[in-house]
């Protein structure tokens, strides 16, 4: 099982802050660091500094890590053409020696692109297959040829399909709860299904409906990874799991029932039936980044169990 640290850095975090929870899940074996893609703050933070880009955060980090893995869960498709993601992307992994990867995404919160003036596309979707179709299509094609798409909302026209990124092939993610087009998405395009915050019964049953999926499309049903993203909450006693859990507005038995909260035991027991249905993979949702002690708990008391 991988356990992933995965941020909210627009309720309000630096670079410096993210750089120094980078390193910490580093420097504790943690496989990955990834962070979400947004510009605006949700809920009653007051989002101060402001919001960090994902892929200028992820460059910065490329420089600054050594080991851990990069990713976005997920980049909007909204806030950037495809064609442009797909260099960005590919120059942070060749930055970073070959760690990164992408998680694309429709793009959901309208609120944040009024605020930033980000058009927001009724029809999301169909522009993900393709922002996809386009990504992976120009990685894929062999230095000295061309890349040409002519689709319903972008058109590429010999494209040189440079740079290459460092890795033979980026890790895709695609997820998501919904049951027909998601499906049908990551059997086509995905190296790795990502459920978030969801229970063990509906993660079983979408885990369900992307292995069928890919068996249609002519894959094997375990050629993608399934994970899980779930919000943290770990205490060495009662106390401390109520103390980390107000100081991120939440109720305790609310992320017991629906994150992964608790004493290191419970928490190793929740992972362990969240594996008994597929996903050997988990990403933490940790919203508070100044409790780095929280990381280090995790890591000793409950990674340690799992190795």
């Amino acid at each position: 099982m991988d356990l992933r640290i995965f941020t909210e850095p627009q309720q309000g975090a630096t670079y410096d802050t993210l750089l120094t929870v980078a390193k910490a899940a580093e420097d504790l074996g943690f496989d990955a660091f990834f962070r979400s893609d947004h510009y605006l703050r949700m809920g009653s933070s007051d989002g101060l500094p402001g919001p960090t880009d994902a892929w200028i955060t992820l460059a910065g980090l490329a420089r600054e890590t050594r080991r851990i893995r990069l990713g976005t869960l997920m980049t909007a498709g909204t806030f950037r053409l495809p064609g442009v993601l797909a260099i960005q992307v590919a120059q942070v992994d060749q930055m970073s020696g070959g760690r990164v990867e992408l998680g694309l995404g429709a793009g959901w919160f309208e609120e944040e692109h009024r605020a930033y003036g980000i058009p927001f596309p009724k029809e999301k979707f169909a522009r993900l297959e393709e922002q996809l179709e386009i990504v992976t299509g120009l990685w894929a094609t062999e230095e000295g040829k061309t890349f040409t798409f002519d689709g319903a909302h972008y058109q590429l026209t010999d494209s040189p399909a440079l740079p290459k990124p460092a890795q033979h092939k980026v890790p895709v993610l695609i997820g998501g709860h919904g049951a027909k087009r998601t499906p049908r998405l990551a059997a086509r395009f995905a190296d790795e299904f990502n459920i978030p915050f969801a229970s063990l019964e509906d993660s079983e049953r979408q885990f369900g409906r992307v292995r069928a999926a890919a068996e249609e499309a002519g894959r094997k049903g375990g050629d993608l990874v399934y994970s899980s993203a779930l919000v943290a909450c770990v205490g060495k006693d009662d106390a401390e799991v109520a103390r980390r859990a107000a100081a991120i507005g939440r109720d305790v038995d609310e992320l017991k029932a629906n994150g992964l909260a608790g004493s290191p035991a419970e928490v190793v027991d929740k992972i362990g039936r969240y594996e008994a249905i597929g996903a050997s993979r988990i990403y933490l949702q940790c919203l508070d980044l100044a409790d780095l002690d929280h990381l280090e708990l995790i890591s000793s008391q409950v990674q340690s169990q799992l190795s």
